[in-house]
């Protein structure tokens, strides 16, 4: 029996594919969180053998969670079940400790699939994202978020969704001037002067979607 937890904040999403995954007699959805505050308590207490678990949540980065879930438990088994289909998100969440990476877009299949690689150690990415991280490991044109440590990742995107040096902070657990700081390091690592810039260079490589340009 392989037992799970579901970590995304969407409630009707979350149910979505814990039915799917409950069709398989062999896999136990264990526990289910909304938040990354919640999804560390129930690891805590349930010890998964997979945790199942989304990008977006509401109070602090999916990178920053596989990392904290990681300084628990070393051994943790993590699979990536995102929407976002960029190379970069799924790079940052394999650098932090994910095992695999598997997009909302995918056939059913893929998701059930991965699960079971990843309960047996195995690497996998869904195959609608793998060609797009090829591409991106063997191209010639280098992207300058690659060069971010996984905290400034973080960082990045909370700036990006329009957090403060305090809200930061409190997501992070770290003081609002360390957050402030790891900002300068960012603009000064991406090579640009203003907030304006970074967002400009955001919307370059995809890491926020330019509204404007679908309009």
């Amino acid at each position: 029996m392989i037992r799970l937890l579901l970590v995304d904040d969407h409630a009707v999403v979350r149910e979505g594919y814990r039915r799917l995954l409950e069709q398989r007699g062999d896999l136990r959805i264990e526990a289910e969180a909304a938040t990354a505050t919640e999804a560390l308590v129930a690891f805590r207490n349930v010890g998964p053998d997979v945790v199942v678990l989304d990008l977006s949540l509401p109070d602090m980065g999916g990178v920053e969670l596989i990392r904290r879930l990681l300084q628990r438990d070393a051994r943790a088994r993590i699979l990536v079940f995102s929407m976002h289909r960029d190379p970069l998100f799924a790079t940052q969440a394999l650098r932090a400790g994910a095992l695999g990476y598997v997009t909302k877009s995918c056939a059913p299949e893929v998701l059930i699939k991965a699960v079971y690689q990843v309960a047996a150690r195995q690497r996998v990415l869904s195959p609608d994202i793998a060609p797009d991280i090829a591409l991106a490991l063997l191209s010639d044109i280098d992207n300058p978020l690659d060069a971010l440590s996984l905290r400034e990742f973080e960082v990045l995107r909370l700036l990006l969704d329009g957090r403060s040096a305090e809200e930061i902070g409190l997501s992070l657990h770290i003081s609002p001037k360390t957050a402030q700081n790891t900002h300068y390091q960012i603009k000064a690592k991406l090579g640009v002067k203003s907030d304006i810039d970074l967002m400009r260079m955001a919307i370059k490589w995809k890491l926020v979607r330019d509204d404007n340009a679908e309009a």
